[in-house]
C-alpha cells in the first residue's frame, strides 16, 4: 500500500514538473515583437514642409478670341516653338462674314458720300449764282459731314471686323516649349477656352500654399530646402520671392512662390516638391521632446506610454505616466515622464500589459 502511494505521488508530481515545464515552453513562445522608437528631441516648433510643385517663372495659357471650328494645330507636347509662330487657326465663318458684311457697308457709305459731295458742288455753284438759297447751300453741307462721319464709321468697323478675324489666329506670344495641348483639329471652341499652355520662362520655381498660422513668418529672400521625390538622390536650395498678400478661397492658404537657385534639367514642370522652411535658430532651449500622437494613451490616472525597460532584445513593458504639452504637427510634446534615449512601443499598443515580456522589432 505505501508502495502504490509513493509510486501516485511521483506519477503526480511527474505530471507537475512536466504541465510547469509546458507552461514555461509556452510563456517563452508566447513573446512577441513589438515596434518601438527611440524618443529624441525634435525642432518640430522651428522647421516645417509643405508640399508645392514645380514651374516655369512664365506659364502662358493659350486661347482664341473668337469662336469657331479649329482647322489647324500646330501644337504637340515638348514642341519648341519661337515667338511669332502660328500654333493654331480657327475657320473664322463668323468673322468672315461679318468683315464682307462691314465691307458692303463701307462701300455703300463711301458711294454715299461721294453723291453728298457731288450734290454739295452742284448746290454751291447754284448759291453763287443766286439761283440757290443760303439754306439750301447750308443743307448740302450738313448732308455732306453726315455722309462723311457715316463713311469714316464703316471703316472703322471695318477695321475692327479684321482684327475679329485675325482672334482666329494663335501665334507663340513667346518663345518656349509647349507644355500641354488640349484640343484636336475639328474641336468647336470657345473665346477665352485654353487650348494649350507655353513654358515660355527660362528658370524654375515652386508654387505652394502657407496657413496663415506662419505666413508672417516667412519674408522674401527667406531660404529653404527642396526636395523632389522623382530626384531622390539630389536636395536643392532655394528662397522665397513672392507671398500673396491675401488668402487664396479655393485653398484657404496664402500662395508663395520659391525659386530655385540650383536647378537643373531633370526638374520637369508638374513635379511634386517637399519646402522646407526653418524659424528661428535651432538650440538646446527651443528642443522638445516629440513623440507620436498614437503612442500617448489615456486611463482615469492621466496620458501613459509603453516604456520598454531593458538591454537585451527581450524587454520589460511599464506603462508609464507623462505629462502632454502642446499638440505639434510631429505629435505630442512630451515634459514629465521619459527622457531623451528612453525606448517606447509605437505599434500593438491594445494589447500591451504594465510587465510584460516583450522583443523588440523596430
Amino acid at each position: 500500500m505505501k508502495y502504490i502511494t509513493k509510486s501516485a505521488i511521483l506519477v503526480a508530481s511527474f505530471a507537475l514538473f512536466s504541465s510547469c515545464g509546458e507552461k514555461e515552453k509556452k510563456e517563452e513562445i508566447a513573446v512577441r515583437p513589438v515596434k518601438y522608437e527611440e524618443v529624441t528631441y525634435s525642432n518640430a516648433n522651428q522647421m516645417r514642409t509643405f508640399n508645392g510643385s514645380a514651374q516655369t517663372e512664365k506659364t502662358i495659357n493659350l486661347s482664341f478670341r473668337n469662336t469657331g471650328i479649329v482647322t489647324k494645330l500646330n501644337m504637340r507636347l515638348g514642341q519648341r516653338v519661337q515667338k511669332g509662330q502660328l500654333l493654331a487657326q480657327l475657320d473664322n465663318i463668323q468673322s468672315r462674314l461679318a468683315y464682307e458684311q462691314a465691307l458692303t457697308q463701307v462701300n455703300s457709305s463711301e458711294s454715299q458720300m461721294n453723291t453728298m459731295k457731288l450734290n454739295l458742288n452742284r448746290v454751291r455753284s447754284l448759291y453763287e449764282k443766286g439761283s440757290a438759297s443760303l439754306s439750301d447751300f447750308e443743307n448740302a453741307k450738313n448732308g455732306f459731314k453726315s455722309a462723311q462721319q457715316a463713311y469714316k464709321a464703316s471703316k472703322r468697323g471695318l477695321d475692327i471686323q479684321a482684327e475679329q478675324i485675325k482672334f482666329g489666329y494663335i501665334y507663340a506670344p513667346a518663345s518656349g516649349i509647349i507644355a500641354s495641348v488640349d484640343t484636336e483639329v475639328d474641336e468647336n471652341v470657345n473665346p477665352g477656352q485654353v487650348i494649350g499652355t507655353l513654358n515660355a520662362g527660362k528658370t524654375m520655381e515652386i508654387t505652394l500654399g502657407l496657413p496663415e498660422s506662419i505666413i508672417n513668418k516667412v519674408h522674401e529672400d527667406m531660404p529653404v530646402k527642396i526636395h523632389f521625390s522623382a530626384l531622390k538622390k539630389q536636395d536643392f536650395e532655394g528662397k522665397v520671392i513672392e507671398i500673396a498678400p491675401s488668402l487664396n478661397p479655393n485653398t484657404a492658404t496664402y500662395p508663395v512662390k520659391v525659386d530655385i537657385l540650383n536647378p537643373t534639367e531633370k526638374i520637369k514642370s508638374g513635379m511634386d516638391a517637399e519646402v522646407t522652411f526653418q524659424f528661428g535658430k535651432q538650440t538646446v532651449e527651443n528642443e522638445k521632446l516629440i513623440v507620436p500622437t498614437n503612442v500617448v494613451g489615456e486611463d482615469s490616472n492621466g496620458n501613459f506610454v509603453f516604456l520598454l525597460i531593458g538591454e537585451s532584445d527581450t524587454v520589460t513593458v511599464k506603462k508609464q505616466k507623462v505629462t502632454i504639452g502642446e499638440l505639434t504637427t510631429e505629435g505630442f510634446e512630451i515634459k514629465e515622464g521619459i527622457k531623451s534615449g528612453d525606448k517606447i512601443a509605437t505599434a500593438g499598443l491594445q494589447t500591451l500589459l504594465d510587465g510584460q515580456k516583450v522583443k523588440l522589432d523596430k
